[in-house]
């Protein structure tokens, strides 16, 4: 009951801070690039009203990316105080990407940001709009590196696990970092920052527009943020697209869950928007929503790229399905007890000098490896995550990525014709989307580290083997200590860019 205790809220920290860490990170990788855009528009024209507007959004950007700088250590700390068995176990692959982010990218950013934002008069035009497009290159360098890390966890690749130290050392360093799920995470992620970076920019300019403040600039930021909103958006739904068939190949219990899909089939659609039935269980014979709107066969085509594909559901992963080759949990859970008594008879035979022993405990623990981390797990269901949490938050990502699509469409239009002004419903919803994109961008990492449970690492490390010999009661200190202290920073950022937006675009 204590070890359960201290799991949960070692996850709710842990979870707590990163989702105060992506309120801050995505208008970072996005608003870099649209001022990095904005500062080569005024290189190349040389008009003044240019390196206005860069200013203005350069100033809101230096205040975000400040505070979200705080959020991002300590969750790099938390790994050591909270997931000690973690970073012990897996610290061998796990530190190397996040490493290089340390010397390579994030000093990258630093450095070239104090040229950014102190150097307009010291240097050159030419040598202010390098530093600036390098802090755009440096924060999104950053990104790949952290996801690099993230998709390792998602799909564990390029290693070995050496019984001697009971550890994952890495065997391929391009394995990792070519990874599919690396990449495919990686895309996705920085194109939801870009979106977001892009609602931010529209969203405040409406503000203006709707006040009758700073027109022109309001108008010229509108074009480009919609622009750069539009084809990321795009690109957003394309690399969503391969994230969901790595989904589908790698982690069959998330897709299940993100769909509500109980008992799997080919030509499986989609459900565009439904109600899940909340008193559904696995292996009942309960409808598992109370009403839905589905698409025909669009999820076998979705996650295998195949409209007459099977996908399995989470009846299907519990329990098996032979027809399919589909091998039941509770059979993993076995090889995996197998396996973990092999490796301690292993250890044992070791110390005793008994090699003959050593060998056979070494090949039955080998024979069952793949399996290890369900050893550890005790209920055949605890296989499957959270199935509301991860459908909804996977449809509500969903449904505002097409409304955001939708919006920079409209929005460009119409700023291209020069009729936006007259648009108060549209200058308004812009206005109004800019919660909207956190909210989707919040809504997508749950499903995505929610969906994963219960594994640290997939198939291989459950959560609950992963935390520090540490008392539940300083970790829940901290919780509480964390929210404060993150709560009073995403405070303070919050009014210090209202105040630096009602000073308007020209009194930054």
């Amino acid at each position: 009951m204590e070890d359960a205790l201290l799991t949960d809220w070692s996850r709710a920290q842990f979870a707590l801070t990163a989702m105060y860490h992506w309120l801050f990170v995505p208008l970072t990788l996005g608003l870099s690039f649209i001022i990095a855009i904005m500062e080569t528009i005024y290189v190349k024209t040389g008009n003044v009203v240019w390196k206005e507007i860069t200013k203005f959004w350069m100033t809101l950007f230096a205040i975000n990316f400040a505070i979200g700088l705080a959020t991002g250590i300590i969750m790099e700390f938390e790994f050591g105080t909270n997931w000690s068995n973690y970073s012990w176990i897996v610290g061998d692959i796990f530190g190397a990407p996040l490493a290089i982010e340390g010397i390579m990218a994030f000093f990258m950013e630093s450095t070239f940001f104090a040229v950014m934002f102190f150097g307009w008069d010291k240097v050159s035009k030419k040598m202010h709009l390098l530093s600036t497009w390098l802090v755009a290159i440096g924060s999104n360098l950053s990104a790949l590196w952290i996801l690099v890390a993230n998709g390792w966890m998602q799909n564990p690749v390029g290693m070995v696990f050496n019984v001697d130290t009971a550890r994952f050392e890495m065997e391929s360093f391009w394995d990792v970092l070519f990874n599919p799920n690396a990449y495919s995470k990686f895309l996705h992620t920085i194109g939801s920052g870009y979106v977001m970076g892009s609602l931010f920019v529209v969203g405040i300019s409406a503000w203006y527009l709707l006040k009758g403040r700073d027109v022109v600039k309001a108008k010229k930021s509108i074009v480009v943020g919609a622009t750069f909103g539009l084809i990321t958006s795009i690109f957003l739904i394309v690399s969503g697209d391969e994230s969901a068939h790595e989904v589908a190949l790698h982690q069959p219990t998330k897709l299940a869950a993100m769909e509500g899909l109980y008992d799997g089939h080919t030509r499986a659609g989609i459900v565009a928007v439904g109600q899940l039935n909340s008193e559904k269980e696995i292996g009942d014979k309960k409808e598992p929503f109370i009403w839905e709107i589905e698409i025909p066969y669009a999820l076998s085509f979705l996650g295998f790229h195949n409209t007459d594909a099977f996908v399995a559901g989470i009846n299907d992963l519990v329990y098996g399905n032979k027809e399919q080759g589909i091998e039941s949990a509770k059979s993993k859970i076995e090889k995996g007890k197998v396996a973990i008594e092999a490796l301690r008879s292993y250890k044992e035979a070791k110390k005793s000098g008994d090699i003959a022993k050593a060998k056979t405990a070494l090949e039955t623990f080998r024979a069952n490896e793949p399996y290890f981390g369900y050893g550890y797990l005790s209920d055949e269901k605890e296989i499957i995550p959270p199935v509301a949490l991860t459908f909804y938050s996977f449809h509500i990502m969903v449904g505002f990525g097409l409304w955001f699509l939708m919006l920079f469409f409209f929005v460009l239009y119409f700023a291209m014709v020069n009729r936006l002004d007259g648009k108060k419903m549209l200058l308004r919803l812009a206005v109004f989307s800019i919660p909207l994109g956190y909210i989707a961008g919040e809504a997508g990492w749950i499903v995505a580290e929610v969906g994963r449970q219960p594994w640290a690492i997939q198939d291989m490390l459950p959560v609950g083997m992963a935390t520090s010999n540490v008392s539940v009661t300083a970790v829940q200190t901290t919780f509480w200590l964390f929210a404060i202290i993150f709560t009073l920073l995403m405070i303070a950022e919050i009014k210090i860019i209202l105040k630096q937006i009602k000073l308007g675009m020209e009194g930054h």
